[in-house]
């Protein structure tokens, strides 16, 4: 039977096949499994969507982990029927009652008789509630209280309480809480100087780093740790690896140089001492190479890229195989170009034969005209010819030729005017096609004219 859309008939609809709609606290619209297409509705689930004026209330449910979307509708009641007749809400309803929550007293009262810890936690994050796993969620005002597990690698949802002291409960009932509980304590913090002979009597050095607001290298800084604000950290298989958290950065430092990464580090050679400029280019003139300038790059060199407040301030960089590839970080301009400029690709370029000198505006007038080309004109870009952009950035060449090509945009060069870049797109076979295409239209259009 299709609904005429009206609260009355979805009610009585309803009522005719012995279905309930489900109200829920945390739903926008009071029922759940339905959501209003409003955000500024006071509502949970509730967003506005302008264009579905006539059915602004959407059913969505979670199936096989998956939101799967079953419908828009007129009314809240019409939605909540589509709901109420899958299988997933006949189950709930069928299913025996929720037990009512537990107050926080109730709930250190069954922790006690099960024997059971409610971990305590120091974070002092924004949705902090005092207890490992506990996060507090304002949206859900009935049962603000979220607990989540970590289980093998993943955060697993267990669900939301009305109390911190409940959530805790369900938190500490899981197999992760209950062998934190019955790990040994950690031993206390060592101080700075306790580190440094740790260290010393391990044969180790903590690694300092000017990078770091620590001091030391994996060592970072979080403040919503009150007591162990200090992370020891390191990159292991492409990932970041979190190695625990402590009271002072010595002692991080110390956890972070028992790594193996840590130590294969240190067993490393030093690296070389940086260049001066004098010495990047004398080394460049020693080995027959060319530090090849750039007047569009921030460094003044090719493959140099500038980036200011680093203490090696110059990033040396190349294309390789379509992709960007990091050549290392460096204290002087010279320096970085003189890495660039050992690469196969820079050597490729430098020995390649130098450009043509850039053509004037007649010039390329001229040679359209010897090509029998036409330089397409354009009243919107704002270099007068279409598909020619303009980089202010690229000083003796500023004007880019492009083209569309396979669905996308093919660069294809730089040029000192307008006029050179609108040739070098005229040259193309696209812009060709697209001139050929033109003519045989208004030979077409004459012809039915005449």
């Amino acid at each position: 039977m299709s609904l005429s859309g009206s609260a009355e008939v979805a009610l009585r609809q309803a009522e005719v096949e012995g279905l309930a709609l489900q109200r829920s606290e945390g739903s926008s619209t009071g029922i759940k499994g339905v959501a209003f297409n409003g955000n500024n509705t006071g509502y949970k689930g509730v967003s506005f969507d302008s264009r579905a004026k006539s059915k602004p209330y959407r059913v969505q449910m979670r199936r096989g982990g998956k939101m799967v979307r079953l419908g828009s509708f007129a009314t809240v009641e019409e939605a909540a029927l589509c709901y109420a007749r899958t299988p997933e809400a006949q189950a709930a309803a069928a299913a025996p009652p929720a037990p009512p929550p537990l107050t926080a007293e109730e709930a250190l009262r069954q922790a006690e008789a099960e024997g059971l810890t409610l971990l305590k936690s120091e974070s002092s994050s924004t949705n902090s509630t005092g207890f490992k796993g506990v996060a507090f969620n304002g949206v859900n005002k009935s049962k603000p209280y979220r607990v989540q597990v970590c289980r093998v690698g993943k955060k697993v949802y267990l669900g939301c309480f009305a109390t911190a002291e409940e959530a805790a409960l369900c938190y500490a009932r899981t197999p992760e809480a209950q062998a934190a509980a019955a790990a040994p304590p950690a031993p206390p913090p060592l101080t700075a100087e306790e580190v440094l002979r740790q260290a010393e009597a391990e044969g180790l050095t903590l690694q300092r780093s000017e990078r770091s607001k620590t001091g030391y290298k994996g060592v970072g800084f979080d403040s919503s740790q009150k007591s162990r604000p200090y992370t020891a950290y390191l990159s292991r298989g492409g990932k970041q690896v979190t190695l625990g958290y402590f009271a002072t950065p010595e002692e991080a430092a110390l956890c972070y140089a028992r790594s193996p990464e840590a130590q294969a580090a240190a067993a490393a050679p030093p690296e070389p001492q940086p260049l001066t400029a004098e010495e990047a280019l004398w080394h460049a003139e020693a080995e027959g190479l060319t530090l090849l300038r750039s007047e569009s790059s921030t460094s003044g060199y090719k493959g140099v890229i500038f980036r200011s407040g680093k203490s090696k301030p110059y990033k040396a960089h190349v294309y390789r195989g379509g992709k960007e590839v990091h050549l290392g970080v460096f204290a002087t301009a010279e320096e970085a170009a003189l890495c660039y400029t050992r690469t196969p690709e820079a050597q490729a370029a430098a020995a390649a034969p130098p450009e043509p000198p850039p053509l004037t505006a007649e010039e390329a007038l001229r040679h359209a005209e010897a090509e029998g080309l036409t330089l397409r004109r354009s009243e919107g870009g704002s270099t007068g010819y279409k598909y020619v952009g303009f980089v202010s950035s690229a000083k003796s060449k500023p004007y880019q030729a492009q083209v569309w090509r396979g669905g996308t945009l093919v660069h294809l060069g730089c040029f000192a005017t307008a006029e050179e870049a609108a040739l070098c797109y005229a040259r193309t076979p696209e812009a060709q096609a697209a001139a050929e295409q033109l003519t045989a239209t208004s030979s077409k259009k004459r012809k039915v004219k005449s």
